[in-house]
């Protein structure tokens, strides 16, 4: 696939997470997909394979009561790899989460193999979510 197919495959990833459908957003990834989240926060970890990244969706849900969004300020990407240059936001137990991330995802054969989430304040992350 071309970095135009990369691109347009992910974003479509994001825009289908924003309205909740999440059978779109599965077809996007490769079945033992890799998802990172830094820090030391309670849903810091690695998560493998479509299970645990719905789960981990779950929880980002479940915590937020349905306020947590990404919103797509940029992509850029090349045959093999995607960044986005994102914002998320959420509300959480009387707490605000507003920071700036940078999405790194592999790409192998149209198919997200791997994701990092890089948020700009990681320290506000962690407070978020702890």
């Amino acid at each position: 696939m071309t970095a135009q197919d990369n691109a347009d495959r992910v974003r479509s990833g994001y825009e289908a997470f924003s309205k909740g459908d999440l059978e779109t957003v599965s077809k996007l990834f490769a079945s033992e997909i890799r998802w990172h989240i830094p820090g030391r926060s309670p849903i810091a970890g690695t998560y493998t394979g479509h299970d645990e990244v719905f789960g981990f969706f779950a929880t980002l849900v479940q915590e937020t009561e349905g306020t947590f969004k990404v919103d797509v300020h940029d992509l850029l990407a090349s045959d093999d790899h995607v960044v986005v240059l994102a914002r998320e936001s959420a509300e959480r137990a009387g707490r605000s989460l507003d920071n700036n991330e940078v999405h790194v995802w592999h790409i192998k054969d149209g198919l997200a193999t791997e994701f990092w989430g890089c948020p700009v304040d990681a320290y506000a992350a962690d407070e978020f979510w702890t």
